[in-house]
């Protein structure tokens, strides 16, 4: 299976990570809402060495629910307790040294132990009360983070189109196809590294009942039309992490 994954690297827009990859998890149930965001109130978030990556001249934001399973590091079997959890995400698009990939605000889970050990590679992990569940076909969300914080999310999405992979140069190719991530402290920037194979997608049907979560105004999202994708199940590698100077 991951011999597979790894010759197939066509769909990426940069090259594979060095080296051996380090940990696999399978992601499931992927809600990707997209929202076209004003580039001067996204701007003043991005730290310096951050260059927006826009899409034909629009800055984009993405809120990614999901669950994560089988999560497990290379030659070794899946982690008790900690192979399966609810995640969140909160993402911006950004190059860094010409490479397109995601610059993270935030990234939610329900097991605490799993936010303590990203926390301690300097991720923005933060713990939070998620519930994941479905009726009929329809897949609810429900997250609230830990403590005195607003941030939180209650959605419902129903996919009902057949799979299907995005279009040479579209805006659903742009948005999805991504395989660097970074975060700055104040010291230094954390680059993560993953491959997958391409994705594939189905059109979905979402209604988003509450929503908290970037770190600007709800007003200046929804510039334009919000982009829906929905992905059953995607295997991922993730390569070791990187500081960079």
């Amino acid at each position: 299976m991951y011999d597979k994954i790894l010759k197939q690297t066509a769909h990426r827009s940069s090259s594979l990570p060095n080296g051996a990859w380090m940990m696999s998890q399978k992601w499931e149930n992927l809600l990707f809402m997209h929202f076209p965001v004003s580039k001067q109130a996204l701007q003043s978030y991005l730290p310096d060495g951050m260059v927006m990556d826009c899409y034909q001249g629009d800055a984009w934001v993405t809120i990614l629910p999901f669950e994560v399973s089988d999560m497990h590091f290379r030659k070794t079997p899946s982690i008790p307790y900690l192979h399966t959890y609810l995640e969140l995400n909160v993402r911006t698009y950004v190059k860094k040294n010409g490479i397109p990939g995601l610059y993270f605000f935030s990234l939610d889970a329900n097991k605490l132990l799993t936010v303590l050990g990203a926390r301690m590679t300097t991720l923005p992990y933060y713990y939070a009360r998620m519930d994941m569940w479905r009726e009929g076909n329809t897949i609810h969300y429900r997250s609230k983070r830990w403590g005195r914080s607003k941030a939180s999310l209650q959605a419902s999405f129903l996919p009902y189109s057949s799979p299907y992979l995005p279009k040479q140069e579209s805006i659903d190719k742009w948005l999805l196809e991504r395989y660097y991530a970074w975060k700055t402290n104040r010291k230094c920037t954390v680059e993560i590294g993953i491959h997958h194979m391409p994705w594939e997608i189905q059109e979905v049907e979402a209604n988003i009942q509450t929503y908290q979560l970037t770190p600007f105004n709800f007003e200046n999202l929804g510039k334009g039309r919000v982009v829906f994708h929905f992905s059953p199940v995607k295997r991922v590698l993730f390569w070791p992490m990187r500081i960079l100077k």
